[in-house]
């Protein structure tokens, strides 16, 4: 819902596909934060590519979240990207906001998108708004809390949003019919009878604890029933939550400083070619030329430069709280999942790898590019775009890459030619799984390794074994009682 996506073309690109190739394949690749007041508040919206093979991505992001919103096709439903992001938001124990997309197509019945939320998901939802129609038919929401009926107008392009909000306390106000026409409001009337005598009530509890789901609807790309989900978001969302550390919970009142880095990203600003630490504030203050600790490298930093972020764009910020995203500048100080604090050392908990699905070896065409290969390769594996691997006891010339989406290969190449102006040539393999192996090194030596295994070391020098299919991998696994496999790394 940060741009249209989907609109005319002179407005397609969505304001927080920032990347090139974003632009061009009209998809979120990578996550990006999108700051912003609302009617006295700040906002902190972190918005994730929907795509499955961005997954990971989404995860990592996920743990700095509050709150979720879902974001449902009208005429897709619950898809299978929606089941896995759900499922770790229930983990996680965040409410959840449900906001069903493009009403102003053609589309399922709402009461058959509740039935599928809570048969596939299982969670109810509540309706908040209503919808009056769907598709060419389309006539705008109706308010359930204030009573209002919020008017669709198409318009000519220019953002077609609301026409005017009409007071609607009597439904039997025959007034209506005028506006809507008779059909449209005599199953307006119908649906919100059914809702107020047989569907689950609002309760503050049950949303705080992911058990029921409030439900709006609109048109994101006509920006059309988004300022109600703004609205009431900000009545029923949570404040700042406390996160998990080594030694207990961290409160948002606590004194001392403390925030995580959950996503680095490289040359978001062309001209410069920076990398950017983003980080959660969990608790105290920041402010800007503070000096910290960073928990992971016992080191203190002096944090400068601190920036506000809207997709690509930045501008300096001089303090941040609770719940805030701030940008450090990272000249190598920082990686995924460290913390940073003041006071007491503190390392916050919850920041997996995840297993790759797909594997290839990488080469570099130009040897006069050796550098910036090794370069870009270092950069995307710190951002997490990919898993690095090497083989044991060989030159560390070929890496093989581990990513858990295909279509990331593609954004490797395009990213290390475009921004590294490195061209590459990509050898896929047959490996479909990994596990990282913990045990002595004379169970190492003593294993049965098989045929169709590799076995290689990540950036961390951990040991990773490579499979080629479940059947063999759990073969070896029952066969190596002395060694653990793990199916992640935590970071």
């Amino acid at each position: 819902m940060a741009g249209a996506v989907h609109a005319k073309k002179n407005r397609r690109q969505a304001t927080s596909d920032w990347m090139e190739l974003e632009k061009q394949r009209g998809i979120s690749i990578t996550s990006t934060v999108l700051q912003f007041p609302y009617s006295g508040y700040v906002l902190n919206l972190l918005d994730t590519p929907g795509h499955q093979d961005f997954s990971e991505d989404t995860y990592r992001t996920l743990v700095a979240a509050d709150a979720a919103l879902m974001l449902i096709d009208n005429a897709k439903g619950v898809e299978p990207q929606t089941k896995k992001l759900f499922h770790v938001c229930r983990q996680r124990g965040i409410p959840i906001f449900t906001f069903v997309n493009k009403m102003d197509r053609p589309g399922k019945d709402p009461l058959e998108l509740m039935e599928e939320l809570e048969e596939v998901l299982g969670i109810r939802s509540v309706p908040v708004v209503w919808p009056v129609g769907d598709g060419d038919r389309f006539r705008g929401v109706y308010d359930r809390l204030n009573k209002s009926l919020h008017l669709f107008d198409r318009g000519t392009g220019s953002g077609g949003e609301r026409k005017a909000i009409v007071s609607a306390t009597d439904l039997n106000d025959p007034e209506l019919g005028n506006l809507l026409g008779e059909d449209a409001l005599a199953k307006l009337r119908e649906d919100i009878e059914l809702l107020d005598i047989a569907g689950e009530p609002l309760d503050d509890q049950k949303i705080a604890l992911g058990e029921i789901t409030p439900m709006f609807f609109g048109s994101a790309a006509n920006n059309f029933g988004v300022e109600l989900l703004l609205q009431k978001f900000i009545q029923m969302a949570p404040a700042p939550m406390p996160r998990l550390a080594e030694k207990g919970d961290i409160f948002p009142q606590e004194r001392d400083f403390r925030g995580f880095v959950f996503k680095i990203q490289a040359n978001m600003d062309p001209n410069h070619r920076d990398r950017i630490a983003f980080l959660r504030v969990v608790s105290g203050k920041f402010e800007k030329d503070m000096t910290a600790m960073n928990s992971r490298s016992g080191k203190s930093l002096r944090l400068t430069r601190p920036q506000k972020l809207f997709a690509s764009e930045r501008e300096t910020v001089d303090e941040a709280y609770p719940g805030d995203i701030i940008g450090l500048t990272n000249p190598g100080a920082f990686q995924l999942g460290d913390t940073v604090c003041t006071g007491p050392a503190v390392r916050f908990q919850g920041f997996p790898r995840f297993a790759p699905e797909h594997f290839a070896i990488i080469r570099n065409t130009k040897t006069d590019k050796y550098k910036q290969f090794q370069k870009g390769i270092e950069q995307l594996s710190e951002e997490g775009v990919v898993q690095l691997f090497h083989e044991r006891n060989a030159a560390r010339t070929e890496p093989v890459l581990g990513v858990v989406g295909q279509l990331q290969f593609e954004v490797i190449q395009f990213r290390l030619l475009s921004e590294y102006g490195v061209d590459t040539h990509l050898e896929r393999t047959a490996y479909s799984f990994a596990r990282w192996i913990e045990g002595s090194p004379e169970a190492v030596r003593a294993a049965y390794w098989g045929i169709g295994t590799k076995l290689v070391h990540d950036e961390h020098e951990n040991l990773v074994a490579l499979f080629e299919s479940e059947w063999g991998m759990n073969y070896l696994i029952e066969k190596n009682p002395d060694l653990t496999f793990k199916d992640s790394a935590a970071v």
